[in-house]
C-alpha cells in the first residue's frame, strides 16, 4: 500500500523533495503563487545533477548558484549534503515560495535571487565556486544567453560548471559551442532508483 507521505513526498540522494499534492505546496498555491516559467514542477535533470555530484563530489566547494532553480531541489541538496551557501536564482519570483516549501522540509535555507541569465554579471559570479543548472536551455531563444552566461562564469574563475539536460537540440547547440570555447565535457547520465532519469551533464572544470 502507499503511504500518504509516499504521495507527498520524494526523496532522492538524501534531500526531500515535495510533490504538487503535498499540503505546504497546495497552501502556497491557494495564496495565488504560480510560476509562469515552467517553474511549477520538479525537473528531472535535477536528479542527474544530485546523483552526478553524489557520486563525484567536488572539494572546497563554500558557495554555490543554481540558476534557473525552480523548486531548487539541486541547490538545496548542495546546501544540505556539501554543506554550501546557496544562491537560488530564476525569473520568477512566483518560484520562491515552492522552492521555500522544499528547503524548509529539507532544514536548510538558500538565498533568492530574481535575475534572469542575461542579467547575471561577471562581478556577481566571482562570489561562486560552482554553478549548477538543469532544464535551462529549452527554447532556440535561449542558447544564446546560456552560452554567454557560462563565457561570464568561466572569466569570472567559477571553479565548477554543470549543466543538465534529458538532450533537447537547443542544448546540444549551446554544449557544443561551450566545447569548442572552454573544453566543456558532456557526460550521458542515468539514475533508475528511486527516480528515473536520463539525459546529459554539461560539465567545465574551470582550474
Amino acid at each position: 500500500m502507499t503511504s500518504k507521505k509516499s504521495r507527498t513526498e520524494r526523496r532522492f540522494r538524501g534531500v526531500i523533495m515535495p510533490t504538487g499534492s503535498h499540503p505546504d505546496i497546495r497552501r502556497v498555491k491557494r495564496q495565488g503563487d504560480y510560476p509562469s516559467i515552467h517553474g511549477n514542477k520538479l525537473w528531472k535533470s535535477s536528479c542527474l545533477i544530485i546523483d552526478y555530484l553524489n557520486r563525484h563530489r567536488p572539494e572546497h566547494v563554500e558557495s554555490v548558484i543554481d540558476v534557473g532553480c525552480g523548486w531548487g531541489a539541486s541547490g538545496i541538496w548542495c546546501a544540505k549534503k556539501l554543506g554550501a551557501e546557496v544562491t537560488s536564482m530564476d525569473a520568477d519570483p512566483a518560484v520562491f515560495p515552492f522552492l521555500n516549501v522544499a528547503a524548509h522540509l529539507n532544514n536548510v535555507t538558500t538565498t533568492p535571487l530574481v535575475s534572469r541569465f542575461e542579467k547575471l554579471t561577471t562581478r556577481q559570479l566571482r562570489q561562486y565556486d560552482m554553478l549548477i543548472a538543469a532544464d535551462i536551455c529549452f527554447w532556440d531563444e535561449l542558447v544564446d544567453p546560456v552560452y554567454k552566461m557560462v563565457n561570464r562564469a568561466v572569466k569570472a574563475g567559477v571553479k565548477h560548471i554543470l549543466i543538465a539536460d534529458p538532450e533537447r537540440p537547443t542544448f546540444h547547440e549551446m554544449a557544443a559551442r561551450c566545447a569548442s570555447k572552454h573544453c566543456a565535457e558532456l557526460v550521458e547520465w542515468e539514475t533508475r532508483s528511486p527516480i528515473k532519469a536520463r539525459g546529459a551533464i554539461m560539465i567545465i572544470e574551470n582550474a
